[in-house]
């Protein structure tokens, strides 16, 4: 069994074995700080709707209500808590204080809007909810740009799922190709993440 088909075999086991809860909740995880991306969720369960295991309709609506119990969770942080928490026991939450700031300015510069589009910004979609409660964004707005944003994005990533399952015949001709582009990435993210922590490391210095 080659990567590809390993990586498949273990998420779609994970995700039918804890079922919609998984789903729910995997996706509370990843509209906090913890680092459980969409994209390691949902193509899953997208997967699972095509072997007919879960509904569609069930699948987008649940995630979709998890990334925004998610959010609000972080929005709270930032609304209640604010930077003294943030500085205090981000380390603890996973978060990563430069990164928060570099969002702080993204939600800054473009506003509430940033709520929608972020959804779709890997790293930015996890955090972008405590500059939110920073600003004391309404929560009605963040509400609903939250869930326009994540529902559209949870339906696209299950239907990736989906579109892959219906033609995993023709995939599996060339898993062998995606094992070396995923050996690639995975090397490439490794690289980035040394650069970065010498960099910071360099800083501190």
């Amino acid at each position: 069994m080659g990567i590809t088909e390993f990586i498949v075999s273990l998420g779609t086991h994970v995700i039918e074995t804890t079922g919609y809860a998984g789903v729910f909740l995997l996706m509370v995880a990843e509209s906090m700080v913890l680092p459980v991306p969409s994209e390691a969720v949902m193509p899953f369960a997208g997967f699972l709707v095509a072997e007919g295991t879960l509904s569609s309709i069930a699948v987008v609506a649940l995630a979709t209500l998890g990334s925004l119990a998610g959010s609000l969770l972080s929005y709270a942080v930032g609304r209640f808590g604010g930077r003294p928490f943030v500085g205090r026991f981000g380390r603890y939450l996973l978060l990563d204080a430069h990164d928060l700031n570099v969002t702080d300015r993204f939600f800054q510069r473009h506003g509430t809007l940033t709520v929608f589009v972020s959804r779709f910004i890997p790293v930015v979609r996890h955090l972008i909810s405590i500059p939110a409660g920073l600003g004391r964004m309404r929560l009605l707005p963040f509400s609903l740009l939250t869930i326009a944003g994540a529902g559209l994005w949870n339906a696209f990533l299950t239907w990736c799922g989906f579109s892959l399952r219906r033609n995993w015949t023709t995939v599996t001709q060339y898993t062998g190709l995606i094992d070396i582009g995923i050996i690639g990435v995975l090397a490439l993210l490794v690289i980035l993440f040394l650069i970065r922590h010498l960099r910071r490391r360099a800083g501190r210095d």
